[in-house]
């Protein structure tokens, strides 16, 4: 493209850029997804898979993200008659986006159709989306990790779950039965407690038809226009939980009071609320006074999805970064030939190798199938993943965004989006220090989920060196940990999480990645000279053995 300045002279042309990263398949050009994918028994998932990963890559899908992101959403406390309305107006990129990924199962498809590979083919599905547009993906995790505590009433799971493992949607407030499908909120936190959920003030009473009125406050309360939402709240008995309709059966609108919406650092696309609510009709899920007990699957669920999202925004940072620094020269040579930022791009390309190895191998512990080994392993790896993925997103998305120089900081381009989007994944559903006391708390209260977690581990063992070092010494930190008090457990637990997190990416590349991958993780994460800061992988590093699968 050339600029003409009005007196006919050029002042320059246009080359040396990257041209647009379009019309690239989002899956097929993921050698650690698709070969995840068959691993875990989800081949019968490739078709579907393959078609949204061209679905995503197109030039379309990528405006409608940055226009969902761009233009965003608005929240209307009464019509212009003045009737309270309490609605959120977002733009119809939204819609698109959140309409494809349910037509696509992204959201119950694994419940659906439960089979071997199902939750596998289902994390492939959503990671897709994410990467390319995150927001979207709040209510499509929060309808899928409803599901579970819905078993707890089976009466309203016999009303609510063929609705929510519809594929149809419609962004509309109208009666459940009166839409194609529905999407699930949730409302937990409270000003005065955050992720104390016990200390909530919001208060139900039970009425003579069976139903419940609630009052009170929720500090955060994302996708306010869902269709339901599991809501705690006190009862006799203490903490209960209850679904409570957005819309009631009738047509007659809940109450549902937004009375503002965050204005967040990232995740810009999806609306997130204050609410009050004033004698709002809820349904009891569950028994009285074991609230916690019932979302418990729920908040693992949730917990996945966020290293699901975590490991999507390691994808999309480096595909991007490494789309432009096949493309771009500096110095007499294209960028992705120099060492320094050959070694930068290999370690980034490593740690999403190793979110994503992790990442389906939980979700095939998931499956309907898994027996109380699989159940074990999962109860303390998902834990640990999160903390550890989640915890490495917002640093690669820097590190990613930085290969892209100046236009990397800027909005056209998306990773300044990606970077302010990572964090949330590190604090929704527990931030660092409350999952590493989750992970304590797995390991006194369930010392299966250890030795579940150890035996996996073990599959790698006589493989490495390195590794074999490495999982000693984690086995000596957890050997040592439980012979502390609880502040002095509490003080290590964040480190002997993050020991457990590398040694299982570690052994899980070990045991299905290449050679060279496998080796240049272990050198970088667990040797000697080990260093968490990406560019730092050691001469003899096979680059292009670790590059060619991204």
């Amino acid at each position: 493209m050339t600029s003409i300045a009005p007196s006919g002279f050029r002042t320059h042309e246009v080359f040396n850029q990257a041209p647009p990263r379009v019309d690239v398949n989002e899956y097929t050009s993921n050698a650690p997804l698709v070969e995840g994918v068959a691993r875990y028994d989800a081949d019968w998932a490739q078709q579907e898979l393959t078609e949204v990963g061209a679905l995503v890559g197109t030039e379309s899908f990528q405006h409608d993200a940055e226009l969902a992101n761009t233009i965003t959403p608005e929240f209307h406390s009464h019509d212009k008659y003045g009737n309270r309305i309490d609605e959120v107006e977002f733009h119809p990129a939204y819609h698109r986006i959140i309409g494809a990924a349910v037509a696509h199962g992204a959201h119950t498809s694994a419940w659906a159709d439960p089979k071997p590979g199902a939750n596998v083919a289902r994390a492939a599905s959503f990671m897709m989306f994410a990467q390319i547009e995150p927001g979207h993906s709040c209510p499509i995790s929060m309808t899928h990790s409803v599901v579970p505590a819905l078993d707890f009433s089976p009466e309203l799971a016999e009303l609510w779950l063929p609705r929510l493992y519809s594929r149809g949607y419609d962004g509309r407030l109208a009666a459940p039965g009166e839409k194609p499908g529905v999407l699930f909120g949730m409302a937990m936190t409270e000003k005065q407690g955050g992720s104390d959920v016990r200390a909530n003030t919001t208060r139900a009473v039970e009425n003579s038809d069976g139903t419940w009125s609630l009052t009170g406050h929720k500090w955060f309360c994302s996708a306010p226009m869902s269709d339901g939402f599991l809501v705690l709240a006190q009862t006799g008995p203490g903490l209960s939980c209850f679904l409570v309709p957005r819309v009631l059966e009738d047509g007659t609108r809940n109450v549902f009071r937004i009375q503002r919406l965050k204005d967040k650092l990232g995740n810009k696309s999806n609306a997130s609320s204050e609410i009050e609510l004033d004698g709002t009709v809820g349904h009891l899920l569950g028994e009285p006074g074991r609230g916690v007990r019932t979302i418990i699957e729920m908040v693992s669920r949730t917990r996945l999805d966020c290293v699901y999202g975590s490991t999507a925004g390691m994808r999309q940072s480096v595909a991007e970064a490494l789309w432009h620094v096949r493309h771009r020269a500096a110095f007499g040579a294209t960028l992705i030939d120099q060492p320094a930022m050959t070694a930068v791009a290999a370690d980034l390309a490593l740690e999403s190798e190793a979110a994503t190895a992790t990442a389906l191998r939980l979700a095939r512990a998931h499956d309907a199938d898994a027996d109380e080994s699989e159940k074990a392993f999962r109860r303390l790896a998902t834990a640990v993943a999160k903390y550890w993925i989640c915890k490495r997103g917002p640093h690669h998305a820097y590190e990613s965004l930085e290969c892209l120089g100046g236009n990397g900081y800027t909005e056209a381009f998306p990773l300044a989006r990606r970077y302010r989007e990572q964090p949330v994944m590190a604090v929704w559903e527990g931030s660092g220090n409350v999952i590493a006391l989750d992970v304590l708390r797995a390991m006194t209260r369930e010392p299966e989920s250890v030795a579940a977690f150890d035996a996996e581990l073990a599959e790698a063992r006589g493989a490495s060196v390195l590794f074999d070092a490495h999982h000693d010494r984690m086995r000596g930190a957890l050997a040592e940990l439980a012979t502390l008090d609880q502040a002095q457990a509490q003080l290590r637990a964040r480190a002997v999480a993050a020991s457990m997190a590398l040694g299982l990416q570690a052994s899980l590349l070990l045991r299905t990645a290449p050679s060279a991958v496998a080796e240049a993780f272990l050198a970088a994460r667990l040797g000697a000279d080990r260093d968490l800061e990406y560019g730092s992988l050691p001469a003899g590093t096979d680059f292009a053995a670790i590059l060619d699968r991204h």
